[in-house]
């Protein structure tokens, strides 16, 4: 017996509001792990032609991070974190 997802009701799922509110609640989490004591992050979310999307946008206080690498290090301690909760 193979399984066989239902890619219809997948699809479908992905779209409704529930999901979106969802997605918009994991990118806020990252955001403000990322952010910790330093860091100025922002999140951004739309409803795409197949699914929800967010990304967790910048580091506006790019100086004090310590550039690309700390922004970097801080955007990979925002996942850590919002993958602890």
């Amino acid at each position: 017996m193979r399984f066989r997802p239902n890619r219809t009701n997948i699809n479908s799922f992905m779209k409704t509001p529930e999901s979106g509110r969802e997605v918009e609640r994991i990118a806020r989490r990252i955001a403000a792990s990322a952010a910790g004591s330093e860091g100025q992050f922002r999140t951004d979310s739309a409803l795409g032609s197949r699914r929800w999307r967010a990304a967790v946008i910048g580091n506006y206080n790019f100086a004090k991070s310590g550039g690309h690498a700390g922004s970097r290090r801080d955007l990979l301690r925002g996942l850590d974190g919002a993958h602890g909760e």
